[in-house]
């Protein structure tokens, strides 16, 4: 084989095991111990192998060391595409039995409230959670373990239902969107062949419960008729198989769309998807955000005599959503030492100001110390973290003059921060070099003087126009005699 080929064979080699996923998801099986206690125990699922033979785990039960088969190619494929430095996934096992759905509106999927032999045996149900995904699978063992070299059961995934937006972070007023899609096996071909071909009815129920509360807001059952609850707050689902296979496996999509979300509408939601006796379900977090405006005041400069303390300083953070996660931090920046630093003064919030559409505004002071000559040029800082925000947050800032400051013509102070600034600190572009620029005492002189030669003039110009008014009335006087 020529070098570069051979190069590309690790290369695409390379990228097939990054891109594999984990092989072995680490799980809890949680199991009534009696006396309202819960045990747990280790237990693990086997999604591939690398060899012929699945590794041995000698400190597992065999029947709680699953090798998974899963037909859809759903659940093996969320896994599939798994980050690889994303954490690890939370796992729990537990023991699941098939039952009619006991909601009215899904009754039509199991008009006999029997279960059929066909899904006789054991069953166990798996929840994964992470920040990637979310999702339940109905899984099937067989009877005995596999014997050796590796003791392990084989289990069939039958019902999948997974979501890849566990935790959606919506901004006010947007529409959300949450992913949801599933897949069905028939357990059995037996099970496969007593229905008619293509795939079955199927019912869709999204839920929604937060500070207490539980609220269905939409409820489906494609393939099936009756009277069906109202969907509420304009929610809408997209429900409906993916493809029509006489015999299985099967894909469907249960993604769900509300429009124009505000802040009472965030909390958990329960997507569950009815099949006759099986149920599957999974959770979404759906948080609200909205982030905040800055503005600070006075801006863009503010003044201060050498040894006095500059204005107080407001802060306005305005219409954010959630009140929760704020942080206001006032810093410093420029000065002689030329860095950052945190700002000192006395500093204080004001209390929360609710709207109408669900936001909050508050204040943020700072009352900033006497300062010196030779922080003239320096910037004041109002940063604001919350959780809608990136990283470095939002800013607001003000410049400080220092009234009599002595610099040289065309003299230049510099900052720190991401970059370098420069910026001018004479403020007389006209004085000759080695000379200060006006101080305050000055600045007033000059004001005084501007207002004494104004009214000097008016004081002129009143009496000239006396004095013109008195010349033109001697004039008629003398044309009327």
């Amino acid at each position: 084989m020529k070098p570069v080929s051979l190069l590309l064979a690790v290369a695409l080699g390379t990228a097939t095991v990054v891109s594999a996923g984990p092989a072995v998801i680490e799980c809890w099986f949680v199991e009534d111990a009696g006396g309202g206690r819960l045990s747990k125990k280790p237990s693990a699922l086997l999604l591939r192998q690398s060899s012929e033979s699945p590794p041995p785990r000698p400190d597992l039960d065999p029947e709680r060391y699953l090798k998974v088969h899963d037909p859809a190619g759903t659940l093996l494929g969320a896994f599939r595409r798994y980050p690889r430095d994303a954490p690890a996934p939370r796992c729990e096992m537990s023991h699941y039995v098939p039952l009619p759905a006991s909601a009215i509106w899904v009754s039509g999927l199991t008009p006999e409230q029997s279960c059929p032999r066909a899904l006789d045996g054991r069953w166990l149900m798996v929840s994964v959670s992470s920040q990637v995904l979310s999702l339940s699978s109905l899984l099937r063992p067989q009877s005995e373990p596999q014997p050796e070299p590796a003791l392990i059961t084989v289990a069939t995934a039958v019902l999948t239902v997974l979501t890849h937006t566990p935790t959606p972070r919506i901004r006010m007023g947007q529409d959300a969107l949450l992913d949801l899609s599933f897949a069905y096996t028939p357990p059995t071909p037996k099970a496969a062949t007593s229905l008619a071909p293509g795939p079955p009815p199927f019912g869709l129920e999204w839920r929604r419960q937060h500070l207490g509360k539980g609220h269905l807001m939409l409820a489906a059952t494609p393939g099936l008729s009756g009277p069906m609850p109202a969907a509420r707050e304009g929610a809408v689902a997209f429900a409906g198989w993916d493809d029509d296979e006489p015999f299985g496996p099967w894909t469907g999509n249960g993604t769900f769309w509300l429009p124009a979300v505000e802040p009472f509408q965030e909390g958990t939601y329960l997507a569950t998807v009815h099949l006759p006796y099986l149920q599957g379900q999974t959770t979404l977090e759906l948080a609200v955000q909205k982030p905040p405006k800055v503005t600070l005041t006075p801006a863009p400069l503010i003044w201060a005599a050498p040894g006095e303390a500059p204005p107080e300083l407001l802060c306005l953070v305005s219409h954010f959503y959630p009140s929760e996660g704020l942080e206001v931090e006032w810093e410093l920046w420029g000065g002689q030492e030329g860095r950052f630093q945190k700002a000192e003064g006395q500093r204080w919030l004001s209390a929360l100001s609710h709207h109408s559409d669900g936001s909050v505004s508050l204040s943020a002071h700072l009352q900033p110390p006497p300062v010196t000559t030779g922080q003239h040029g320096t910037r004041y800082v109002c940063r604001v973290h919350h959780p809608s925000l990136p990283a470095l947050g939002r800013r607001a800032e003000v410049t400080l003059q220092v009234a009599g400051k002595s610099l040289k013509y065309g003299e230049t102070g510099r900052g720190v921060g991401r970059g370098a600034w420069e910026f001018q600190t004479h403020s007389c572009p006209f004085c000759l070099p080695g000379l200060s620029g006006p101080s305050l005492e000055d600045g007033v002189g000059l004001f005084l003087s501007a207002f004494l030669l104004l009214g000097l003039v008016n004081v002129l110009g009143w009496a000239g126009e006396s004095a013109y008014l008195a010349t033109s009335k001697d004039s008629v006087e003398k044309k009327t005699q």
